[in-house]
């Protein structure tokens, strides 16, 4: 549709025939339709804005991908090469590991406990 063309204004009616319409209507209409041409405008500037911030978010958002598609891939050779290095040392740590619980958990003695704790003594 052309620009300033008034096919969708309702608001119009044509002058009756044999009548000339006034200068009043005429200014009306042009101040209407210099109103309206002035909104359009605002909304192609509102919508090609909109569309430019998508554009520069979605242009952020495909970065920021990237790079945690990287440090995902490098993490995962961390784990890789960090799991290797555990089986390979796993073996030459078998004698370290306790064979008796006593080594790690030692039995309590009854009193062991007592000796280094002191309970208040409350009176009532």
């Amino acid at each position: 549709m052309a620009q300033g063309s008034d096919s969708n204004d309702t608001s119009y009616k044509s002058p009756s025939p044999g009548s000339r319409p006034s200068s009043s209507d005429d200014a009306k209409k042009v101040m209407r339709r210099e109103k309206n041409r002035i909104a359009a405008q605002k909304s192609r500037m509102r919508q090609t804005q909109k569309a430019d911030s998508l554009h520069l978010e979605s242009e952020n958002l495909e970065k920021e991908n990237a790079a945690l598609r990287k440090e995902v891939k490098k993490l995962s050779e961390e784990a890789k090469y960090l799991a290797s290095v555990l089986s390979n040392h796993e073996p030459l740590c078998t004698g370290l590991t306790p064979q008796n619980p006593e080594i790690l958990f030692p039995a309590h003695h009854g009193s062991y406990h007592h000796q280094h704790i002191t309970l208040p003594h409350y009176q009532h």
